[in-house]
């Protein structure tokens, strides 16, 4: 590793950018329903509440009933009406059943060509990652050979730094593989 402040400040926002490029992923595989409840599904839902917008864990509370049944109870009655509305625009795919104090989402059974059609989008979530990880390198690789020309790394700095920008960036993609592999496992689970 090489004593160099601008280098540390790089690979310290190289390891940041790179952390949250999974966890955007874990995040947005979340989303992806795999036929059980997961109240992560509704973490974007925005309910119009009040004469504003209001994200739905913040009106009442969702909990999984049983493994493929949500109930999401909110603190005032009077939004029943509107977070049913908005889980209907919000085309996730599941019709809300509203019994006047709570709503039950029931999530039905993937069909097997429903669950390829989601590793497919899976796969493909994976693949962006990747590129957005890539993007990462070639920034960092950039500001190394500016350093370089700067003179403010030797021949054999610059090359100890891509090394490590290397090593880094392979972890990263190991670890999106890791979290793809794991959600394709959970979607073809019946």
């Amino acid at each position: 590793m090489v004593e160099n402040e601008k280098v540390e400040e790089m690979f310290l926002v190289l390891d940041d950018k790179l952390d949250k490029t999974v966890s955007v992923l874990r995040e947005n595989f979340a989303a992806i329903r795999a036929g059980r409840a997961n109240p992560h599904i509704l973490d974007k839902l925005q309910v119009e509440a009040y004469g504003m917008m209001s994200p739905l864990n913040q009106l009442g509370n969702v909990a999984v009933s049983d493994a493929r049944c949500l109930v999401i109870s909110p603190w005032d009655k009077s939004l029943l009406k509107a977070i049913e509305k908005a889980i209907l625009a919000s085309n996730i795919g599941i019709t809300p059943t509203n019994d006047g104090s709570v709503i039950r989402l029931v999530f039905p059974e993937l069909t097997e060509e429903r669950r390829k059609e989601l590793v497919k989008q899976v796969r493909k979530m994976g693949e962006e990652a990747k590129v957005a990880a890539r993007n990462i390198r070639r920034e960092a690789m950039e500001s190394v050979k500016k350093m370089k020309t700067g003179k403010e790394l030797s021949e054999d700095e610059s090359k100890n730094c891509e090394i490590d920008i290397e090593e880094r960036i392979g972890k990263c993609i190991d670890e999106i593989d890791k979290v793809v592999a794991a959600k394709e496992k959970e979607l073809m689970t019946i």
